[in-house]
């Protein structure tokens, strides 16, 4: 996969919206008064840290080559998949499907992301791993709660591994007339996605007035999602010149990954809730562990791969 000088500006570009960002976070810092502002302005400056990190890491992969963005994504589902797993509770029958899930389902996904192998690809985890891994706890023949214990499994194999690796995935779409050029689907996706995230937070907090889901998610506000919503989908169609569509489908498709990342993002809360904690870990020091900033992204990843395909890469 080669490196265009297109590529890299717009690394550059997306860097001085960072620096940007940063600077405004700055000068909000020294201007809040009280508690909540401060506490307010100290969420945001981790939320810009967070986006340095994975900017910087997921760039520099990028332009490394499409095998290295591969062999990343790999382990940060395995990073993912090991905070959701910590997380719910088990038992040592289920220690067979989860040493099939950490060492088999996972490297294989990405191993046919590696070869474009997208038949199997599709149908691994949702099909013969979902069959498999409670076959591989019924036979130890404990059947308290196997239930739930079996479908935590599954869930935590679909979200952190099948629905993230969806991300690298988008490299090996081919698309005519977009030949070597997958990289700026991923910029794209990580853009909106992300700013969706930190745009929903900072419009809830400075007009949020009215709660959409107040027992799973408090922070999240009907007046939070329209205005991240909206002006993250005017930013994607902003960036249609990066894309394979015009500004309307640029625009369509930013909509749709906003929508399912604010609808993945509640879901996500939800398992938290249950499991009666704040945030999935503390690998991202002050804003949690990885599930919490791809939490959107594990939702939308898959839809935004699916219609780019199904659309525009026959």
């Amino acid at each position: 996969m080669s490196v265009r000088q297109e590529d890299l500006t717009v690394f550059e570009s997306v860097a001085g919206v960072l620096l940007l960002a940063s600077l405004m976070a700055f000068i909000l810092r020294l201007r809040a008064r009280g508690g909540d502002a401060q506490r307010m302005v100290n969420n945001l400056v981790a939320r810009i840290k967070a986006w340095w990190i994975m900017v910087i890491v997921a760039g520099g992969a990028l332009l490394a080559g499409e095998r290295v963005f591969i062999v990343l994504f790999a382990f940060v589902s395995l990073a993912a998949l090991r905070e959701f797993i910590t997380l719910i509770p088990t038992r040592r029958a289920d220690y067979g499907a989860l040493l099939l899930s950490f060492f088999v389902a996972l490297p294989i996904q990405y191993g046919l992301i590696w070869v474009d192998w997208y038949g199997f690809f599709a149908v691994l985890i949702p099909v013969y791993a979902f069959l498999i891994l409670p076959i591989a706890s019924v036979v130890f023949a404990d059947n308290a709660n196997f239930l739930a214990r079996t479908s935590e499994t599954q869930w935590g194999l679909m979200i952190c591994v099948f629905c993230i690796s969806h991300v690298p995935a988008l490299l090996t779409l081919k698309i005519p007339g977009y030949t070597d050029r997958a990289t700026l689907l991923v910029v794209f996706l990580l853009v909106v996605s992300q700013s969706s995230d930190v745009l929903q937070y900072v419009f809830g907090k400075l007009i949020g007035r009215h709660k959409i889901a107040p027992e799973i998610s408090p922070s999240k506000t009907i007046e939070g999602f329209v205005g991240g919503v909206v002006t993250a989908t005017l930013l994607g169609a902003g960036l249609w010149r990066l894309t394979p569509f015009n500004p309307w489908q640029a625009a369509g498709m930013a909509l749709t990954i906003t929508l399912m990342g604010f609808l993945g993002g509640l879901v996500m809360s939800a398992i938290k809730r249950d499991q009666g904690v704040k945030d999935w870990g503390h690998l991202i020091a002050g804003h949690g562990g990885m599930l919490d900033r791809l939490d959107s992204l594990a939702f939308s990843a898959p839809i935004f791969f699916h219609l780019t395909r199904y659309f525009f890469a026959p």
